[in-house]
């Protein structure tokens, strides 16, 4: 199962590289190791093999769900919290740094403009270059949140002094609430990932952002708020389903760091569900964001 997360769903933590992984094919004649347990029809089989079962520390009678004894160099939940801490540290850090030292007046309204658009070019290609790697690079992960965080605290800055006074912080409580909400419903039961519940989500992804993109050729060259998507009755209608996404793909990562836990993923692979978790939070806050300004500037 591979998630919705950009990310997760470039390489996951799937093992291209000659070691065994969720996509990788049994060998002629060998032993179903390590083979995609995916594969079946059930994507939770009981009978799911450890996609680990190369890495020399990973337990190799790993089942889906199935507790496991921390071994060596294996992921941990622990180690998952203490990398996406550190990552969502760097985006608030340089967020709250460029909220003060970028200032969105009328003076400076265009340099900051400017560097905020530098900043989230830079960092969607960190974003595309370690979705492509083979293994997480902290650097590029962190650089990533160092430059996503810029882009934020200026777009926030100017939300919050232009548009609606306030509505930052609402948006933060916002995404906290949709992260804590779903990791509830996740932990209880409540929501149950799995290939339905996967189709549907990327299908539905896939119609939103092909909507959007229409949305800004039609704002570019007619002008306006080109189809009325991003606000009035369709932008709010948009900003929920946008958060509603954000939240499925939450569980979804969820989901993803839960098999890599299970499995024995190695340690390194942390990074990667730090990278994902935080992409999904911060695409989670934009729509919060959005959805509270047209709200509040509806009033």
């Amino acid at each position: 199962m591979r998630s919705s997360n950009p990310v997760f769903s470039r390489r996951g933590f799937s093992r291209d590289n000659g070691t065994a992984g969720f996509g990788q094919q049994p060998q002629a004649g060998g032993p179903a190791v390590g083979t995609n347990p995916y594969a079946t029809g059930n994507p939770y089989a009981e009978g799911a093999t450890n996609p680990y079962a190369t890495n020399p520390y990973a337990p190799q009678d790993a089942q889906v769900g199935a507790p496991q004894q921390a071994r060596g160099n294996v992921m941990t939940i622990d180690d998952v919290v203490s990398r996406t801490a550190m990552t969502l540290g760097t985006v608030v850090l340089t967020a709250v740094l460029s909220w003060f030292l970028l200032p969105v007046d009328s003076a400076n309204l265009g340099k900051s403009y400017g560097i905020a658009i530098g900043a989230a070019l830079v960092a969607f290609v960190l974003a595309m270059v370690q979705s492509f790697k083979r293994k997480p690079s902290p650097a590029l992960i962190l650089g990533y949140a160092a430059f996503e965080g810029v882009f934020l605290g200026v777009i926030s800055a100017a939300v919050s002094t232009y548009i609606a006074d306030g509505v930052v912080i609402q948006a933060v409580l916002g995404t906290m609430a949709v992260f804590a909400g779903v990791l509830i419903a996740y932990k209880m039961g409540w929501i149950r990932v799995n290939r339905r519940f996967y189709g549907f989500v990327m299908a539905a992804a896939m119609g939103f952002m092909l909507l959007m993109v229409v949305n800004l050729l039609f704002a570019v060259f007619a002008g306006g708020d080109g189809l009325g998507f991003r606000s009035g009755g369709l932008g709010i209608l948009f900003g929920v389903i946008g958060v509603i996404l954000g939240a499925c793909f939450l569980a979804l990562d969820f989901k993803q760091v839960e098999d890599g836990v299970n499995y024995g993923a190695p340690r390194e692979e942390a990074w990667l569900a730090a990278f994902g978790l935080t992409m999904t939070l911060v695409w989670i806050y934009l729509e919060m964001l959005r959805l509270l300004s047209i709200l509040q500037g509806d009033d």
